[in-house]
């Protein structure tokens, strides 16, 4: 049975784009309820300027009261070496780089070209340099970008050298604004592992279009055995236009489990963490399993069925 790692990002990823600002000791009951699951990574929150993304304002407070459990890997976005520097205090286990394959989002996203972004990476490894913390590159609008379209594959490429180069621990593809097919997400992802045959890839999806679960398909088809979602399916960049929910980490793992995929993962305590996150949150989630049951839950036959036995 194949092994595929799942990561989840909801903590991060989907509560920075919630319009009401959830407490942390709610964010911080989410995470443990997700470590009990068997995910191999969950993207906790992010270091950036609280002035930037309010919603995530209490991120040492979040590192400092979770529950860490051994087995799983505790990420957090960066933007900086400030950022580095704090992570580091806080001692997360991985710290997450972004830079856009698309210099108009990167332009919209944190205010530098691409090249810039790149040469203050520089700074986070000379934060880093010999603590324990790993470091993964995520490259956004890897699969499309709202303001430019489909970007060259070089050009995505590209910001994968540039990580190399650099020296990260592993690649992130982000389809920012669900532009992605499984055309491409296949072609992209071969293209890395046949230039970096060594070198981590994890995929990150949207929804947005509907083509979410397709291009998960399509990844695992090229080979790969990562993937990011996002717990009852919530979140969205909030510089991308467009960019709703990405896509759903419950969901994700249900399609994989039925398709004989080992992910390591409860499902039914994922379930409940999506029930739970929904009274968090206040408001109904994209996830369908958690709505309609996994495939394995079977009804009674209607009562009349009985009297004809």
């Amino acid at each position: 049975m194949k092994r595929v790692f799942i990561n989840d990002v909801v903590a991060r990823d989907g509560f920075q784009i919630e319009p009401e600002f959830i407490p942390t000791e709610r964010k911080i009951e989410l995470i443990d309820l997700l470590s009990a699951t068997g995910v191999a990574k969950i993207e906790a929150t992010s270091f950036v300027s609280p002035k930037a993304v309010p919603a995530l304002r209490d991120a040492a407070e979040v590192m400092a009261g979770i529950r860490r459990n051994p087995a799983v890997i505790y990420v957090a976005l960066i933007p900086n070496a400030r950022g580095a520097e704090r992570a580091l205090a806080a001692d997360v286990d991985e710290v997450v780089m972004v830079a856009s394959a698309s210099e108009t989002h990167n332009l919209a996203n944190v205010r530098r070209s691409v090249a810039q972004s790149f040469e203050g990476f520089r700074e986070v490894f000379d934060v880093l340099r010999g603590s324990r913390t790993r470091t993964s590159g995520a490259v956004a609008t890897a699969f499309g970008c709202p303001f430019e379209g489909v970007l060259p594959d070089a050009q995505v490429l590209d910001c994968v050298a540039r990580y190399v180069d650099l020296g990260v621990d592993g690649v992130t593809f982000g389809d920012t604004t669900g532009m992605a097919d499984p055309l491409r997400v296949e072609r992209l992802a071969r293209a890395v592992q046949s230039r970096w045959p060594d070198l981590p890839l994890t995929l990150h999806f949207h929804n947005t279009r509907g083509m979410g679960l397709a291009n998960v398909l399509a990844g695992v088809s090229a080979g790969v055995l990562r993937f990011e979602g996002c717990l009852g399916g919530l979140g969205g960049c909030p510089f991308a236009p467009g960019a709703t929910g990405n896509v759903c980490t419950e969901d994700v793992v249900h399609m994989l489990q039925c398709m004989g995929y080992d992910t390591g993962v409860d499902l039914d305590r994922l379930l409940a963490a999506s029930r739970r996150l929904r009274e968090i949150v206040g408001h109904d989630l994209p996830g369908q399993v958690v709505k309609s049951g996994k495939v394995s839950d079977l009804h009674k036959p209607p009562a009349e069925l009985e009297t004809q036995r």
